[in-house]
């Protein structure tokens, strides 16, 4: 992994699916939430299954995924 662009540690929990960490899923969708600075990657489904939301290290998605660290200065309150 390159240099850490996220202002966050690399342990910060966040919300992801199990389906995206099953390798039946890619991240769609990342929200960096403004009431309490968390993120949430989401795959591409119309809606989220609540019984498959799993809390893992945002370094974890970022090793997923190395693409979600051009996100890393998303503001508060906006998705991508």
């Amino acid at each position: 992994m390159d240099e850490w662009k996220f202002e966050d540690p690399k342990n910060l929990a966040v919300i992801s699916t199990g389906k995206i960490f099953r390798g039946v899923g890619w991240i769609a969708y990342a929200s960096h939430d403004a009431d309490d600075e968390s993120w949430q990657f989401y795959g591409d489904e119309a809606e989220v299954d609540h019984d498959d939301l799993i809390l893992v290290g945002l370094f974890e998605v970022v090793e997923l995924d190395n693409t979600v660290a051009q996100l890393a200065d998303l503001p508060l309150g906006w998705h991508a």
